[in-house]
């Protein structure tokens, strides 16, 4: 069974994907867009998931941005200089250029991890919305 198959967290995250359909996109722009590069959708196309649910809900993204990219440089650092036996200088400039390229898909990625921290996979769930995925969710009033 592959790990990036649909309906696994993997998939949604690394795929930048909603968590809940697995079909909608997250970001306006493509991750190698020059134009607006971090900017989110506020819904999915496809299902109607709040991307945003409460002021400040990405702010533990930050930390797995933080935890994420100083482990990766810890051991970027650890094989290009002790196990091929790089220069300091050479290993140091590969990982600053590697991290420049891929700073907005490390940003779009750790967004997607602690979305899905709290959003379950659900294969239905453009069904359960209908064709128009932009209406408004429809709320009890009594």
């Amino acid at each position: 069974m592959p790990l990036l198959k649909k309906g696994s967290k993997a998939y949604s995250i690394f795929y930048l994907k909603c968590p809940c359909c697995h079909k909608g996109e997250t970001f306006e722009t493509s991750s190698w867009s020059l134009v607006k590069p971090v900017e989110m959708l506020q819904r999915c196309p496809k299902c109607n998931l709040n991307y945003y649910p409460e002021p400040g809900y990405y702010y533990g993204a930050m930390f797995i941005s933080y935890i994420w990219t100083g482990w990766f440089c810890l051991l970027f650092i650890a094989f290009f200089h002790w196990f091929l036996g790089w220069s300091q200088m050479a290993s140091f400039g590969l990982l600053i250029t590697f991290l420049a390229l891929n700073f907005i898909y490390i940003f779009r990625i750790s967004r997607l991890m602690w979305l899905n921290i709290n959003v379950k996979y659900d294969p239905e769930a453009t069904l359960k919305f209908g064709k128009n995925a932009y209406e408004p969710l429809k709320t009890h009033s009594p």
